[in-house]
């Protein structure tokens, strides 16, 4: 603890260093060629070295260059690139080859004159939080470890507790919550268009041998951080990783940026953030040390197997055959001669009513899952004004289904078929309502 103290303060009394011109590189990785740039600090030494790894979605360059251009005055020569677009999309990730695109990075800078070899390392912000770890556990290049905002659960626990807080956090609750955050969350990663989903970091952080630092939020709304943090240090110290630096900052989000309640970004990072990493990198990396775990509004709960009849292609034929129940009646009134029809009111609403709420759910859904909606809207009663609309069509569904039953079987001439496929979609789509919460509370 005294060395680092006193590389602490030799880093803080030391002039900073002035930065030196851009330097832009190219380096390849499973066939795919990556170019970024390498902002380092002018003349001195051989320098310490970080590389940037992305967290979720489309990112280039550009992205962290205000980190890097504050390390790079640090003394730490930093290389941020441009995130692999092959292979990456919203419904395909690996986060092997993504932590082969680092140890690609690392590569390149280690070779870079002025870059000690020795002191490259790597940093990783939310989904880097679980690459970094996995780079470093595949190469005794990675000199250390810095994540931001990490997990220690896997992909879809996180996703479902960032789902369940951000509407919870905007007053919805009873079974929208429960239908986004799990039964949504179990059909995606069941029908594989959630990739990584049931990724593990525990055991990769086992195999970490290099120094970490864990940095997070206590305002983290996507990251579960009181559970990332406790995580950390258990698995570290049942590693015999003894050279961990586990931090919270108050009043910071996700990407330790400055919040009011986590969920907005205010300008500015936390304070003291920037200066401590550089101070780790460039100092003694002693420990362990771990700051204690913030709490968390509500614990995330690893996510159960689909059983048979959740599974995808069961919900589809399912959702698919209710349709065309519903979609029959209108359709052959179309070719019908007869001007009056046996129950055509409880059928027509019945009919009308069942197509609403399979296409309206279907469109909500898409809707909600592809992040179209940029918030939750307006809500009453805890659900959202869409939702609301969906569960009333629901119930018009039993009610309407339940007067034409009875009326179907008062009548002497009973409807025939279009009558009975009416009442079949009505029989399927109950269940399947159930399932998704249209007609629980």
């Amino acid at each position: 603890m005294i060395g680092a103290l006193l590389a602490t303060l030799v880093a803080i009394s030391s002039p900073l260093p002035a930065s030196a011109p851009d330097s832009e590189v190219s380096f390849t990785s499973h066939g795919v060629t990556l170019r970024g740039t390498v902002v380092a600090p002018e003349g001195g030494g051989p320098a310490p070295g970080i590389v940037m790894v992305h967290g979720s979605g489309e990112h280039d360059r550009d992205d962290y260059r205000a980190e890097a251009e504050s390390f790079a005055k640090a003394g730490i020569a930093t290389l941020i690139y441009d995130k692999r677009t092959e292979g990456y999309s919203l419904f395909e990730r690996d986060y092997s080859v993504l932590a082969d695109d680092a140890l690609a990075a690392v590569r390149a800078l280690r070779s870079r004159p002025g870059v000690d070899p020795a002191r490259v390392g790597v940093w990783g912000l939310s989904e880097g939080g679980w690459v970094a770890p996995l780079a470093a556990s595949k190469s005794k290049d990675v000199a250390f470890v810095v994540t931001v905002g990490a997990n220690g659960v896997s992909p879809d626990r996180q996703q479902s507790w960032a789902f369940e807080t951000y509407l919870r956090r905007g007053g919805v609750t009873g079974s929208m919550v429960d239908m986004v955050s799990s039964t949504n969350m179990r059909t995606l990663a069941g029908a594989g268009v959630f990739p990584e989903a049931g990724y593990d970091p525990v055991p990769v952080l086992e195999k970490v041998r290099q120094p970490v630092l864990g940095l997070w939020g206590e305002l983290d709304r996507l990251t579960p951080p009181g559970e990332a943090v406790r995580i950390f240090q258990e698995t570290l110290d049942r590693a015999g990783n003894r050279q961990y630096t586990l931090k919270v900052f108050p009043q910071v989000q996700h990407g330790l940026r400055r919040t009011t309640d986590g969920f907005d970004k205010l300008d500015g990072f936390a304070p003291g953030y920037l200066d401590l990493v550089a101070n780790w990198v460039n100092g003694t990396k002693d420990g362990p040390s771990a700051d204690p775990p913030p709490v968390q509004a509500s614990q995330s709960a690893a996510l159960a197997p689909l059983a048979w009849y959740e599974v995808p292609w069961v919900q589809i034929v399912v959702w698919a055959l209710a349709l065309l129940a519903f979609a029959a009646y209108p359709v052959t009134a179309l070719f019908r001669r007869r001007k009056e029809v046996p129950l055509a009111g409880p059928a027509r609403w019945l009919a009308s009513a069942g197509l609403l709420g399979t296409v309206g759910f279907l469109v909500y859904y898409v809707v909600l899952t592809t992040g179209a909606a940029m918030g939750p809207g307006p809500v009453l009663f805890g659900r959202t004004l869409p939702w609301l609309a969906l569960q009333l069509i629901a119930v018009g569904v039993v009610v309407a289904g339940a007067v034409t039953a009875v009326s179907w079987w008062r009548k002497k001439e009973r409807g025939g078929v279009r009558v009975g496929l009416l009442l079949a979609g009505t029989v399927l789509f109950i269940p399947w309502a159930v399932h998704w919460g249209l007609l629980v509370p």
